[in-house]
């Protein structure tokens, strides 16, 4: 059974700066598609960045790029997502995702099996 856990979200001044973090367990894939996605209430999940497990390969959005970066630490089997140079419009719950195929974009929320609970990142002005 996987079983995501995010961590780091919390309230910054516009400017700041967080690090998520996404522990993952339970799996034993050696390639895999790891995603933050972001949700605000009334609108649909949006995918903000992804790593390719097995390649090595980011994927930004364009509201993030240059700000967010994500990484990940094989030993800890987790993902990070730091978030530098925060707007208010950064402000969303924050979820960690892992695809395990493919023929969607990275973006796409229904490539991903596996979802964390979320973890609340506000960005005030």
């Amino acid at each position: 059974q996987v079983h995501l856990v995010e961590s780091g979200g919390g309230s910054v001044q516009a400017g700041g700066s967080l690090r998520l973090t996404c522990a993952a367990s339970g799996y034993t894939y050696s390639s895999y598609m790891m995603g933050w996605f972001r949700q605000t209430p009334g609108n649909e999940r949006e995918g903000v960045a992804a790593i390719y497990i097995g390649g090595e390969v980011t994927f930004y959005a364009d509201s993030v790029k240059g700000r967010f970066t994500v990484s990940r630490d094989s030993a800890q089997n987790s993902v990070y997502l730091q978030m530098n140079s925060l707007k208010p419009e950064d402000t969303a719950i924050y979820y960690c995702a892992l695809s395990t195929g493919g023929g969607s974009k990275w973006y796409s929320a229904g490539r991903y099996n596996y979802w964390g609970q979320g973890t609340q990142v506000t960005v005030a002005s």
